[in-house]
């Protein structure tokens, strides 16, 4: 069914487009001396700033007249009363109850979920301290130094891109691995220099079933058992899994396993025991002041005006490229090299929840949704895909995020980054037109026979949005809040779009088509009758390239 107010929302966004396309941004600082202010909105010291966007108060009425028409107020009030969102598999979302600090109940079912929630992670937590504090040990006596989380998707991205961000929280003489591919030289390259006497495994799977995560963990225990002897599995695995006959079976201890509920979705699993791995290398107390950190956001949510509303107004500006610009990329550009994997963590978070083509109802969405999204730390990025980014044929929107003070890393050094930074947002948003570059040649003294010649070539066209978000430093608490800001956003625009944010059946064809394939390529006397064209003949040139080698 068609909401007519949306659909008003839209057009009236794209009439308004055309007058802003004969303005530059920067022709809109220069109309507006308060603009810096006007577009941005803070959290405590965080400041997101949106001022060097296409938008002006005709474009920022519209687009919350479309949250409103989305009733995203509404939407939102239902995820945290804990209603069944999720509707294709029947569940509420409620991540947020792994953070909740108010003392406020959290109701599921018409139960208050809470009491669970704190019994698990206090559990969680006091094995955490013991591995740090060394009085759990591995099966020789030895103190732990090696912790590898052996996961996938959720179960790692969320983890192995906390533990690099948060680095510096680290205990000296811990070191934390993830394991994740099933290719087996993740894990041959992971434990080739650990000493396994001094490393502990902690296999993260709901289901202890994930054929990539359970590929690792059988190797793991192989070389386990193989070096130490079997009975030394017991002291060198943990588990974050709800499948205790599962667990039981592998040869991990009951008291060794944390469970989580299916109210909370892989992507936003961080905050449960999935993050048992980084509640050990950075500590109970600053895996504490993560989840604070998210609550802060939560809170924010919950409670600012949509006119002041972080990730509503994050969601908004996101919606508006992809629908009314037509901009079909997002990049995330973090000025800190310790958030070197957030990119990839955002990539999931919003690519498997909004990368949808069917509303809620099961009908064909009428809008483009999730964009691609995809960045680098800077200032590596400037090096390779700026380029692009500056006088490519596509307009990608960027966020930037930046810290105002170093954490464990030298001051001067930070000042260069603070200052790379915003020369990146400023050149993208300002450009360079042909006769500023004319004029920057003459002074240079080129005779107009080179002008005209490579002029063109140092040409920026400008008018290319970005956000920049800036906090006091990378904290534990900062780092919550930044997952949590990208959570509510995904969330915003699923509710503008009207899809299911938390499923993600686009992830199970290829997962049974493996299932059919794998018997055929590590059997070489299956038949591949049946199989299309392309397929079986991969497999035959495989068969023939492992026979070569073979002989």
């Amino acid at each position: 069914m068609i909401n007519h107010r949306i659909a008003a929302a839209f057009a009236a966004l794209e009439a308004h487009r055309v007058d802003l396309a004969s303005r530059s941004i920067a022709d809109l600082f220069a109309a507006d001396n308060n603009r810096f202010a006007r577009y941005s909105a803070r959290l405590d010291d965080l400041l997101f700033d949106y001022s060097k966007h296409r938008v002006d108060d005709i474009a920022m009425a519209h687009l919350l007249e479309l949250a409103r028409a989305a009733d995203v107020e509404g939407k939102r009030a239902a995820l945290f009363a804990g209603e069944k969102i999720n509707a294709t598999e029947g569940r509420a979302v409620l991540h947020m109850a792994l953070r909740n600090r108010s003392g406020q109940p959290v109701m599921v079912d018409g139960r208050d979920v809470m009491a669970d929630v704190l019994s698990t992670r206090a559990r969680a937590m006091v094995f955490a301290n013991g591995v740090r504090e060394g009085t759990l040990r591995g099966a020789t006596g030895k103190p732990f130094t090696d912790i590898v989380n052996i996961g996938i998707g959720g179960s790692d991205l969320g983890p192995a891109m906390a533990a690099r961000a948060l680095s510096p929280y680290i205990r000296p003489g811990l070191r934390a691995h993830f394991v994740a591919n099933v290719d087996g030289a993740d894990i041959a390259d992971t434990l080739a220099d650990l000493n396994l006497e001094t490393t502990l495994f902690i296999i993260s799977s709901k289901t202890f079933t994930t054929q990539e995560t359970m590929t690792n963990a059988a190797s793991a225990r192989i070389l386990v058992a193989k070096t130490l002897g079997e009975g030394a599995v017991a002291d060198h695995f943990a588990a974050v899994s709800t499948k205790l006959d599962l667990v039981a079976k592998f040869g991990i201890r009951d008291d060794r396993v944390f469970g989580f509920w299916d109210w909370v979705g892989g992507r936003y699993s961080l905050w449960s025991s999935i993050g048992l791995t980084l509640a050990i290398a950075i500590g109970p107390a600053h895996f504490e002041e993560f989840l604070t950190g998210g609550f802060d956001v939560d809170k924010h949510f919950q409670e600012a005006p949509l006119e002041g509303n972080i990730p509503v107004l994050m969601a908004l500006l996101g919606v508006y490229y992809r629908n009314v610009w037509g901009h079909a990329a997002h990049a995330v550009i973090p000025y800190d090299q310790r958030l070197a994997r957030f990119p990839a963590y955002l990539q999931q978070l919003d690519m498997e929840s909004n990368g949808k083509s069917v509303t809620r109802d099961g009908e064909a969405v009428t809008l483009a949704t999730a964009p691609v999204i995809w960045g680098e730390p800077g200032t590596n990025g400037q090096h390779a895909f700026f380029q692009m980014l500056h006088q490519g044929t596509d307009v990608i929107p960027v966020d930037f995020l930046i810290a105002a003070e170093p954490t464990m890393a030298d001051a001067h050094h930070h000042a260069l980054l603070f200052a790379n930074c915003l020369a990146q947002g400023e050149a993208l948003m300002r450009g360079r037109s042909r006769a500023e570059v004319e004029e920057i040649l003459t002074r240079q003294g080129m005779s107009g026979t080179e002008i005209k010649k490579l002029a063109p070539h140092k040409v920026f066209p400008g008018d290319r949005p970005s956000s920049t978000i800036i906090y006091k430093s990378l904290t534990p608490r900062a780092l919550g809040r930044l997952v949590a800001l990208y959570e509510h956003k995904v969330f915003v625009q699923s509710a503008i779009w009207d899809i299911n944010a938390f499923d993600q059946w686009g992830v199970e064809l290829g997962k049974e088509l493996c299932g059919r394939l794998a018997p055929i390529v590590m059997d070489a006397t299956r038949p591949v009758d049946g199989l299309d064209g392309s397929t079986a003949g991969l497999i035959g040139y495989r068969r023939a390239l492992t026979d070569k080698q073979a002989g």
